[in-house]
């Protein structure tokens, strides 16, 4: 049986850390938005050094908004990958702008590509095969390409509840990457149950399809916080988890934290190390202080904590 390690939390004491846990979250990434990301004066005080922060493009979101907080992130240090939504951006003219602009300005060299959050396309693209098969992403020189994956399925591609037409992008996507230079994952959205999302994991391998898997964590939020986004973003099954927790008074005013979750997709990992699901991304649903803080406590960080 492994030892556990100590790190420091507090004058008060210390927090035994799981060393599943801690190797589950070495090299974890963190999305952020404009909007948030100005709140926090330097990233350095709160994240490990080289953690990869995503930057989520909201419909409306002014495009300088996008690059001055890419700017920013990249100023201190972080290698950033802002969100390409395909439904909001018009034509080819204005993705090969994004493209110089972020690279121009803020020295970005990965992206994220997904449809977006809208039902109807603003222009020429619905969807990231689309965004990729532009080429502008290669001609930059952009390596890093990730795209979206959806452990609990996705009614927007597949409305009739089954993974029939996301498994075949997902197939598509995997073919690209072979016949490409891209270094592709699949970031996915967050999910809160642990066991589907391993059958989820397997399945896709199973498919054949190997592109590693950044799992979608929610970080930690107050409970009504959580049902909120989870519902606002499709998440499935796994809400019965939240939904379970709110039916017992004695957690319901607690905040959630990811610990059950994690601990068992890392004892998983620990298990299988081929296991496709390599890195954890998080959703600092409960603010950005409170997600590193979590992670810092338990073993994914360098950083120093600091009050939420």
């Amino acid at each position: 049986m492994a030892l556990l390690n100590f790190k420091k939390r507090d004058a008060a004491g210390v927090q035994p850390v799981n060393p599943q846990v801690e190797a589950f979250l070495q090299g974890y990434s963190i999305e952020v938005m404009p909007r948030t990301a100005s709140k926090i004066e330097d990233f350095r005080d709160l994240l490990p050094e080289d953690t990869r922060v995503y930057v989520a493009h909201i419909e409306g979101t002014p495009i300088e908004d996008m690059i001055a907080t890419a700017k920013k992130l990249n100023d201190q240090g972080f290698p950033v990958m802002p969100h390409f939504p395909a439904r909001i951006i018009q034509d080819h003219a204005m993705l090969a702008d994004w493209i110089a602009r972020y690279q121009g300005e803020a020295d970005v060299k990965q992206a994220l590509l997904l449809a977006g959050g809208v039902k109807d396309p603003h222009g020429d693209f619905e969807s990231s095969m689309q965004l990729l098969e532009t080429g502008l992403f290669d001609k930059a020189g952009f390596r890093s390409l990730h795209v979206a994956g959806h452990p609990e399925g996705n009614r927007d591609i597949d409305p009739d509840g089954s993974d029939k037409n996301v498994v075949e992008a997902l197939k598509w996507k995997q073919k690209f990457s072979e016949r490409t230079d891209a270094k592709m994952a699949l970031a996915t959205q967050f999910a809160f149950e642990a066991d589907p999302i391993i059958e989820w994991a397997d399945a896709l391998s199973d498919a054949g399809i190997d592109i590693p898997i950044h799992i979608g964590i929610a970080g930690p939020a107050k409970l009504q916080t959580l049902i909120k986004f989870a519902i606002a973003c499709g998440v499935g099954p796994s809400l019965k988890v939240l939904q379970k927790r709110a039916m017992d008074v004695t957690k319901l005013l607690l905040p959630y934290e990811p610990t059950d979750v994690i601990t068992k997709l890392a004892a998983h990992k620990a298990a299988n190390p081929d296991f496709n699901i390599t890195n954890v991304h998080f959703f600092p649903l409960g603010g950005i202080k409170t997600n590193a803080n979590w992670a810092i406590n338990n073993g994914g960080a360098s950083a120093k904590p600091v009050n939420s």
